[in-house]
């Protein structure tokens, strides 16, 4: 199936700005005709686009080594499956991730546009603030709690330098809003570290995740590696949590794992439009993919997993957090090298997945007067008010916040895709998303396209139902499947009836 873009063929003469007081050319391609209620230079297709291959890929390094993605692996392997099963439900699931993301970076990298900019042929030019807000708010909380783990990692390194420190790490001794004193300076440092990478632009973002994913791996590589030459190699089981499923047993097990690993990436795969733009080529988006999601994903959870069953017979318990297990080598050198590198993991993940992603969200609401730097920063605030910490150590609340918004995910996700494949036939007129004329495209009924609104009202709510009802929450753990295919379904009958 081909795919037609109408475009602008010649750009105007970019005009400069500074960033961090440094002058840096224009990559916005905007016409005379565009409208400035909805451009920026931050949200108009780019002129160039030269991320290579690697360049994604380093992208899904440094998305999937973070401490939640190590977790996330061990805690696969704990699910009573046997090591052969969880590796097909990996393969399976990291698979379905790789084809959902391959459709979603399609129509931003072939418009050069993030992805609230290619909603506005679904939603409407002024409709697309609907799920850009969704997806800004779900990443704000997201943003929040990654840097609330990050400063756990530096709490580690200054109580391993500075013990007398510990009565400032007691949130009962000194403490404000449920986070202790050495709490706050950890994460507000964590804070302004990321908003410095954030606010040099999208290239200073590349040039980090670029080597910021292999170097977690060196460290991890001489970690387990460490850890399985203390142990000794037949003294590690893989069978985390012991085998209890097996045969026809097996296969919900399986299926739920594999849900689990597509739930995980649900929010970088409906965010990777914002990347995939970048893309010089939807052959080089294609590849990067494949190499940065199997490849990476099953070579990166064999070696958590392989760490995490080590540390049994090392130190006498199942440590399933990286942190800790640094923690517990008794070498100054390790815990410095370990704790600095999941650190960098998770400011890693914390940019791509939640910064960068609500910057172009909030943009979008109001181009002329927010840009994606003022965005961005608008989430970074955001995430403090939240008091992520408080969420983060109260599993119940963190459920119902983060599952319910994450039910709108999948809606987001089904529209667009069926929108762009099946009911535009991969024909987008890019400059039709950013006029206001009701002439345009795709105006609609006072800039908003209704059909995706009501389809994205019964394709969210199914899914939070299954979150909150608890007769209903066998099927929690598919909410995501559920809400994009009810969204692509709803979508596509509405506006094949129109």
């Amino acid at each position: 199936m081909s795919t037609a873009v109408t475009q602008a063929t010649a750009p105007l003469p970019g005009t400069s700005h500074a960033a961090a007081g440094h002058a840096e050319e224009s990559n916005a391609l905007i016409k005379p005709g565009y409208d400035p209620r909805l451009t920026n230079e931050d949200l108009a297709p780019l002129k160039k686009q030269g991320w290579s291959q690697y360049n994604i890929f380093a992208f899904w390094m440094s998305d999937v080594h973070s401490v939640g993605g190590y977790i996330t692996a061990g805690s696969l392997f704990s699910l009573g499956l046997s090591s052969w099963q969880v590796l097909v439900s990996l393969v399976v699931g990291i698979c379905i991730v790789q084809f959902f993301c391959n459709l979603v970076a399609k129509p931003s990298q072939v418009t050069g546009t993030p992805y609230p900019v290619i909603c506005r042929a679904s939603f409407g030019v002024l409709g697309a603030n609907v799920p850009a807000v969704i997806r800004g708010l779900i990443a704000v909380a997201w943003y929040g709690i990654q840097t609330y783990l990050a400063s756990s990692a530096f709490m580690l390194l200054a109580l391993h330098f500075f013990p007398n420190l510990a009565p400032y790490a007691d949130v009962k001794l000194h403490g404000f809003a449920g986070l202790s004193t050495l709490g706050w300076i950890a994460f507000m440092l964590m804070w302004v570290l990321q908003a410095f990478v954030f606010w040099h632009g999208m290239e200073a973002i590349r040039r980090f995740i670029d080597w910021a994913g292999p170097a977690v791996y060196v460290v991890m590589a001489v970690l387990c590696g460490w850890l399985v030459w203390k142990a000794g190699w037949n003294n590690i089981d893989m069978n985390l949590g012991g085998v209890k499923f097996e045969g026809v047993a097996a296969v919900p097990v399986m299926l739920s794992a594999i849900a689990l690993v597509v739930s995980y990436f649900s929010g970088p795969m409906l965010n990777f439009g914002d990347f995939s733009r970048y893309g010089k080529s939807f052959d080089a988006v294609k590849k990067g993919n494949f190499w940065g999601l199997p490849v990476n994903f099953l070579f990166f959870s064999l070696l958590s997993v392989i760490t995490t069953a080590a540390t049994l017979p090392v130190f006498g318990e199942l440590i399933t957090d990286p942190v800790h297990t640094v923690a517990k080598i008794d070498s100054t050198t390790a815990v410095v090298l370990g704790a600095l590198t999941f650190m960098i993991a998770t400011v890693g993940i914390n940019i791509v997945a939640n910064f960068v992603s609500p910057a172009f969200d909030f943009s979008n609401c109001a181009p002329s007067k927010i840009s994606w730097r003022t965005g961005g920063m608008i989430a970074a605030v955001g995430s403090i008010f939240i008091t992520p910490w408080n969420l983060y150590n109260n599993p119940e609340v963190i459920h119902y916040t983060l599952d319910i918004l994450g039910s709108f995910i999948g809606p987001l996700f089904g529209i667009l895709i069926a929108d762009f494949y099946l009911v535009r036939k991969q024909h987008v007129d890019v400059d039709a998303l950013y006029t206001m004329s009701p002439q345009g495209a795709y105006w609609y009924t006072n800039g908003v396209n209704r059909k995706a609104v009501w389809a994205l009202i019964p394709a969210a709510v199914v899914p939070t139902l299954c979150v909150l009802v608890p007769t209903l929450q066998g099927a929690a753990n598919y909410a995501w499947f559920i809400g994009m295919a009810l969204g692509f379904v709803i979508y596509l009958a509405l506006s094949r009836r129109a």
